[in-house]
């Protein structure tokens, strides 16, 4: 078991100030382990990124286990369609699936595919936070049947769906933009694959997958929660290459905050995903953790008792809670898995805990991989202006506000998509 013991000390204070940014030197992706450059792609693809995701697998999400035979059982059934949703504009359609078959847990895919479209078209994936019936104000949708936070509970302790927050977090998701602008949405939500607690993992597809039912996220590697949840967005994909409505070819991972780590575990993992976002995903994900800017390692990994999360990352990653600097690798690397398939990071300006000069740096950093395999990445070290999305391969922006994902993010993400997976 690696997990340190916790610490009774007080947290140090949080680093909110540019001025006060320790020194760090951060690790080049392009070197590979017997001390060779990388000069090409073939060199990227068969010698430096198995290294690099092997970094990524053992010091931060675990590894994923190989379910392919698990998935050959899986069954996949049409709950509802309706054509005429959003006023006619879309075709909703629900499935219930079970991804390793009807002994094991489901989870519910919600798509809405725009009726206009003359042909199949790019699919946005990505993970709700409440369940379907939060992304949209729409009657038809159905309620999660499992876990929920808190948050989206009956106030009877029972941790149901309240049926009265429907479309409580429509406003970021904007089905509806997204479908005028030619995009299908497709959603499930993130409690179906596993509860974000400690012990959630006992209801959820780890404990369905792992051979003994137990958990095994504190053996040195094995994955945990956000693993689990980049898991769930490959199955969703599964699903929507089945679909004749949906360019499966074009599929977007995004997600936000701690969803948008798991958006680019997926994406790194699987490389089916044409097109990769986060949005505001801060330490652990986007975000250098080597800068010890807002949210640090100790923090979001549990090192202190009572704060964090340690059920997200395997347990390797809180042993370098305080010491950043022994970690072979930083969010570059991270990023830098999801080449050649464009990329973009965005942040919030008011999002400190986030760190969003450590974001974009995080993507400036993975530039070099993007170059070596002759893209033009990012193609900027300078940080932009508020409200100014830049780069080629590689986007980012930073909007004004605090950590959420607004029109203004959705739209800069669209006319990214329109780009980079125009047809040929």
């Amino acid at each position: 078991m690696l997990l340190p013991m916790l610490l009774l000390a007080a947290i140090p204070p949080t680093i909110s100030d540019e001025a006060k940014v320790p020194p760090y030197t951060l690790p080049d992706p392009l070197v590979c382990a017997d001390g060779r450059k990388v000069t090409d792609a073939k060199m990227w693809n068969e010698v430096r990124r198995p290294e690099v995701f092997r970094l990524v697998e053992e010091n931060m999400f675990g590894r994923t286990p190989d379910t392919r035979k698990l998935q050959a059982a899986a069954v996949t059934e049409m709950r509802e369609q309706g054509k005429d949703a959003l006023g006619g504009k879309a075709t909703r359609t629900q499935f219930k699936v079970w991804p390793i078959g009807k002994k094991g847990p489901s989870f519910d895919l919600l798509l809405y595919t725009p009726n206009a479209a003359k042909s199949p078209v790019p699919v946005f994936v990505g993970l709700s936070f409440g369940g379907n019936y939060t992304t949209i104000e729409d009657p038809a949708v159905f309620l999660p049947s499992t876990w929920v936070s808190k948050q989206w509970a009956l106030n009877d302790g029972s941790n149901r769906a309240d049926p009265k927050l429907r479309g409580g977090q429509s406003r970021r998701w904007e089905i509806e933009y997204l479908i005028d602008r030619g995009y299908a949405v497709a959603t499930a939500y993130y409690g179906d694959f596993e509860a974000d607690f400690p012990e959630g993992w006992k209801e959820g597809f780890r404990a369905a997958i792992s051979p003994a039912g137990v958990n095994t996220q504190w053996k040195d590697g094995e994955w945990a929660a956000i693993g689990c949840w980049a898991w769930g967005m490959s199955r969703m994909l599964d699903v929507l290459e089945t679909v004749p409505a949906v360019d499966a070819q074009r599929a977007i991972a995004h997600g936000h905050s701690r969803l948008g780590k798991a958006g680019l575990w997926a994406g790194a993992q699987d490389q089916r995903f044409a097109f990769v976002i986060s949005n505001d995903s801060g330490c652990g994900g986007a975000a250098l953790n080597k800068r010890i800017f807002g949210e640090t390692v100790g923090v979001i990994s549990g090192y202190y008792k009572g704060r964090g999360f340690p059920h997200w990352f395997t347990a390797r990653f809180a042993t370098f809670s305080e010491r950043e600097e022994f970690m072979p690798l930083d969010s570059h690397y991270l990023l830098a898995l999801v080449a050649p398939r464009p990329l973009y990071v965005a942040s919030a300006k008011e999002d400190s805990w986030a760190d969003p000069v450590g974001e974009f740096l995080g993507a400036v950093h993975a530039d070099p991989v993007y170059h070596v395999m002759g893209l033009p990445g990012l193609g900027t070290k300078e940080y932009p202006p508020l409200s100014k999305s830049v780069g080629t391969t590689v986007g980012y922006h930073v909007r004004p506000g605090v950590h959420d994902i607004l029109l203004e993010d959705w739209k800069n993400y669209a006319d990214f998509a329109d780009r980079v997976l125009a047809k040929k």
